[in-house]
């Protein structure tokens, strides 16, 4: 069995890491570097960076900052935040990600992202859904989730991986920053709707979030902010929480 993927998220606005509720109420918690540096030693699988007022305010993630986080890291690097064409996601690229992630500006123009996993690889394109509960569905938000999509999130993924989406990031609006736990329900009808990883996001408060939504939720990875920012909890004692549990891990 494959190894489950423990992901920390950086949030970057105006070169800083922030955190808020439900994306709203955003304040600090920290530089993006020294972040980066200290997910490094403690085993994170992966880090992304989202700049989260890129593409409301028009603007490409900071090539400084992803150089500068980059050069800290010795595991995969996802970069999202205004990626919204083939120049954004070079640029990324070129700055030091391993992969991209896209969440407005492919809903606009799918073929985007069959542009891009056949320029970098399938492996390098994440098609990131953030979704909130709507009836019996879950409706798909864009634009840092202050725009209605028209779209439903299992529908949209099965599209996305259609169209060469490597990985879902997909994150409750309802659940996020919370603590109140993942949206497992959700997490669960994507993952059985696409044959690609799934990284669950928004809600971890504790370890037995992570639990619920590896196993209820049938996640692939699971990627969080606020609890590992704070230095609420250790990566390692999480990650030794799960393999206790039967979730295989990556220890280091």
């Amino acid at each position: 069995m494959l190894a489950r993927r423990i992901i920390a998220c950086l949030d970057v606005r105006d070169g800083q890491v922030v955190k808020g509720v439900q994306f709203e109420g955003l304040r600090s918690a920290g530089e993006p570097a020294a972040l980066a540096r200290r997910y490094n030693e403690e085993g994170i699988d992966e880090l992304v960076i989202l700049d989260v007022t890129a593409t409301i305010e028009k603007r490409r993630a900071l090539a400084a900052t992803v150089g500068a986080v980059a050069r800290e890291l010795f595991i995969p690097l996802s970069v999202g935040g205004g990626i919204k064409d083939e120049g954004d996601a070079a640029a990324a690229i070129e700055a030091g990600a391993d992969k991209v992630s896209l969440n407005t500006a492919p809903l606009a123009d799918p073929d985007l992202i069959t542009r891009l996993a056949r320029r970098y690889g399938s492996q390098a394109v994440i098609v990131a859904i953030d979704a909130k509960r709507a009836g019996y569905g879950y409706a798909v938000y864009s634009r840092s989730g202050t725009t209605a999509a028209e779209r439903d999130a299992v529908e949209w993924a099965r599209e996305a991986e259609s169209r060469g989406a490597g990985e879902i990031l997909l994150t409750s609006i309802d659940r996020d920053g919370t603590k109140a736990g993942f949206d497992c329900e959700m997490t669960a009808a994507v993952s059985a709707a696409v044959n690609i990883p799934v990284i669950a996001s928004g809600g971890a408060g504790t370890f037995d979030h992570f639990v619920d939504v590896f196993t209820a939720g049938r996640a692939d990875a699971a990627l969080a902010a606020s609890i590992f920012h704070y230095s609420e909890h250790a990566v390692a004692d999480l990650k030794t929480h799960l393999q206790a549990r039967g979730i295989p891990m990556r220890l280091t």
